[in-house]
């Protein structure tokens, strides 16, 4: 829902939810039933887009379709992934075809679907401002309005990372975000250099070499990693996106969280096993049918980033090789940055900066109920809480049990049963 009529004067919400990615959504869809509930959500975009730029031929979610939007906290809503299915008619093929993890491209429209069904989601709706007044927040938007509100639930997402050495950096380089829609342009250049590591690097990085005859261009992949890690997907460690590990890792020491944050990268940021090997088999077939001649592509790791230049058309950037401590650069006309993103506190919240807790470095000190304010209960935060929650802060699958947790302290009651232990091992002493 883009349009609405204009709110009672004084009219005082329980909660507004700024920013609608799939967490906040989320917690729309499983707040638009409850009565007891007065809420409603903004976001500045014009209608719900979740990585469009990413949406490659085959492309696939590293979760379940259980992940979805509510089926963790409430299997029987109207807003799950399988009602979608029945819905578009295409329950039975997906059940034909035996894969639990949607594409990518079909959990966007998945997610458009739930949007369009809701009454409390307000698209093409910018916020500008929140300040603190008699009790309750006022949040401003770019359009004049003021919306009142008791609690807040930022939902603003992340944004894509760009290394310091290419801040400011000319050309046409582009973060993997905009991949599809600046390929056409990208399969034009003599020499394409990905930078990266995860999912998103592979993804792309099989995609260019799957077209290297067809275009010429030399291709290289360069990380920073030691090697490329494959996302680790087994059973016991799945159960760290679990309450029972929210609860371990949240007392545990901030420098400690702090060292394992760095650690745990590969447990949510690494490549699925499966596409590495697919990479491995294309580069063998590449080689076969290459009559002798080697494959114009080059794979680096051990490898930071320290230094990038612009000149005619080229970049040049320069490498450290870590392990050997040695320097090196490489020329190339196509860049892609597969470096990420982070989570940067929204500029309309500096009115009520005194209000939010902040960590010893920084960043938001996230308490386990998710809220960051100095009552404890009155603005909660969606992902970005990898250093308080570790990796379930940005786990699709955790999604649910966040906002089930949400909406338990928004009401005071338990709505949706909030499970307290699932874990099968043990994470403390």
């Amino acid at each position: 829902m883009t349009a609405s009529l204009p709110e009672p004067a004084g009219h005082v919400h329980d909660f507004i939810g700024i920013g609608l990615g799939p967490f906040n959504l989320g917690l729309a869809c499983l707040t638009e039933p409850i009565a007891e509930l007065d809420g409603i959500f903004l976001d500045a975009k014009p209608h719900f887009e979740w990585h469009s730029g990413m949406f490659l031929d085959g492309a696939h979610l590293q979760t379940p379709f259980m992940s979805d939007l509510v089926t963790l906290a409430d299997p029987t809503s109207p807003y799950s992934f399988l009602n979608y299915l029945k819905e578009s008619g295409r329950l039975y093929s997906f059940y034909i075809r035996e894969n639990f993890y949607p594409l990518r491209v079909e959990y966007d429209d998945y997610c458009r679907w739930a949007a369009n069904r809701l009454s409390n989601v307000r698209f093409g709706t910018t916020v500008t401002e929140v300040t603190y007044e008699d009790d309750v927040y006022a949040v401003r938007t770019a359009g004049g309005e003021v919306l009142r509100a008791r609690r807040l639930v930022l939902g603003t997402g992340t944004v894509p990372h760009v290394p310091e050495a290419c801040e400011g950096l000319g050309g046409d380089f582009f973060h993997n975000a905009q991949y599809v829609h600046r390929k056409a342009e990208l399969l034009k250049k003599k020499s394409i250099t990905i930078i990266g590591s995860g999912q998103s690097a592979a993804e792309i990085y099989y995609e260019l070499l799957s077209e290297i005859d067809v275009h010429g261009y030399r291709l290289n992949w360069v990380t920073r990693s030691p090697r490329f890690f494959p996302l680790e997907y087994t059973k016991l460690t799945l159960e760290m996106t679990s309450p029972d590990y929210i609860d371990y890792f949240h007392a545990l020491p901030e420098d400690t969280r702090y060292r394992l944050e760095k650690q745990q990268k590969g447990l949510f940021k690494g490549i699925n096993g499966d596409l590495i090997d697919s990479i491995f088999d294309l580069l063998y077939q590449k080689n076969v049918t290459a009559g002798g001649r080697p494959v114009p592509t080059r794979l680096l790791t051990n490898s930071t980033l320290r230094s990038a230049s612009y000149t005619d058309g080229r970049y040049t950037l320069g490498f450290r090789q870590d392990e050997q401590g040695k320097d090196f650069a490489i020329e190339t006309e196509g860049l892609v940055l597969a470096t990420g993103y982070h989570y940067r506190p929204p500029a309309f919240l500096a009115p009520i900066r005194d209000r939010l807790v902040h960590d010893g470095h920084g960043r938001f000190d996230v308490a386990r109920n998710y809220a960051i304010d100095t009552t404890g209960r009155g603005i909660f935060l969606q992902n970005a809480g990898v250093h308080t929650h570790s990796i379930t802060s940005p786990d699709l699958g955790m999604g649910a049990y966040r906002n089930a947790s949400i909406i338990r302290e928004l009401l005071g009651t338990e709505y949706y049963p909030v499970e307290k232990t699932i874990a099968f091992q043990e994470f403390a002493v």
